[in-house]
């Protein structure tokens, strides 16, 4: 069966904040395949920025010179502990479609899991994994599965994971998720506004925290061009 790959981002940043401290990048593996990585800096705002950028363009500089996942977290999380003192930190996770290995490979070092629909049974993808940039021996948790058709992935941050806690709200991911593709159609723009529109509403338009949501969907892939396309949208 040949596949495809849908993936769309969706990110806002804290209220009242000129700018997102989370940062989205991606980069396509010399080898085949695509990766994704999301950096979530300490705190929020111009600083939080800075961190994540810098550690989201040092993975994907690794990425692109074909370093294995696992290994582009270590190596990233020494650089941003040599270059900052083991004194800021940055949650970095890292999701691949490795066409060499046919595996969809997700590297976290985040508090946050990640969600996979598979068919109709969700997994959480939750081992503990801590942020990198201050703990010498920092290793990343790495979940790698064969790909499929049926298969959605799906990455967030903190803004997203702990919406709604102010008022003793908890966000329920797999509900939002069969409401905005019941039938596994939708597609992944669809599911990443429905799961970002929705941890918004539970902090009442006042996101307490920058939000980001990244959605990999994986199907079987129907006769097509054969073009490679990506759309972008982004207020100025």
């Amino acid at each position: 069966m040949q596949l495809q790959l849908d993936m769309a981002a969706a990110k806002v940043s804290k209220y009242a904040s000129r700018e997102s401290g989370d940062t989205v990048e991606i980069v396509e593996r010399p080898h085949g395949g695509f990766s994704v990585v999301v950096a979530d800096g300490q705190r929020s705002g111009h600083s939080a920025k800075i961190i994540s950028n810098l550690v989201a363009r040092k993975a994907i500089a690794l990425l692109a010179e074909g370093v294995r996942d696992g290994a582009v977290a270590r190596a990233t999380h020494d650089y941003l502990t040599t270059h900052r003192g083991g004194q800021v930190s940055c949650e970095l996770t890292i999701a691949s479609i490795d066409l060499v290995t046919q595996s969809l490979v997700l590297s976290r070092n985040a508090r946050c899991p990640s969600l996979l629909r598979r068919n109709d049974e969700f997994v959480w993808l939750d081992a503990s994994a801590e942020a990198i940039g201050i703990r010498r021996n920092t290793k990343p948790a790495i979940s790698e599965l064969t790909l499929a058709a049926d298969h959605t992935l799906i990455v967030f941050t903190d803004g997203v994971w702990s919406a709604g806690a102010v008022a003793g709200s908890v966000i329920d991911l797999p509900a939002i998720v069969c409401d905005a593709d019941p039938d596994q159609s939708a597609p992944a723009s669809v599911l990443a506004d429905a799961i970002l529109h929705a941890a918004m509403r539970l902090d009442s338009g006042r996101p307490r925290d920058d939000a980001t949501v990244v959605v990999l969907k994986i199907a079987a892939r129907t006769e097509t061009d054969g073009v490679r396309r990506m759309r972008v949208e982004i207020p100025l």
